[in-house]
């Protein structure tokens, strides 16, 4: 089973939301996942990016791979 930290999106048309979540990769992107980890708001003035470490840092040494975009955003806010 290959295990994926990404952006599950939430929110209107035209007005992004996004949780960070824990998935099979198998899964579509809005579909099952395995736990929910934090939230991503690029709408706010200054974006809004908040994450339980704890839970990242665990998922990440038990081999969950995160996406492009959550690789960059665990980076900017010195996560990994």
């Amino acid at each position: 089973m290959a295990v994926k930290i990404r952006l599950r999106r939430m929110g209107a048309k035209k007005a992004p939301f996004y949780r960070v979540v824990v998935a099979d990769s198998r899964y579509p992107r809005d579909g099952r996942f395995i736990e929910e980890i934090g939230t991503y708001n690029p709408m706010a003035d200054p974006t809004e990016f908040k994450i339980d470490e704890e839970k990242a840092k665990k998922w990440i040494a038990n081999g969950a791979q995160p996406t492009d975009t959550v690789k960059e955003l665990l980076k900017k806010n010195n996560v990994i």
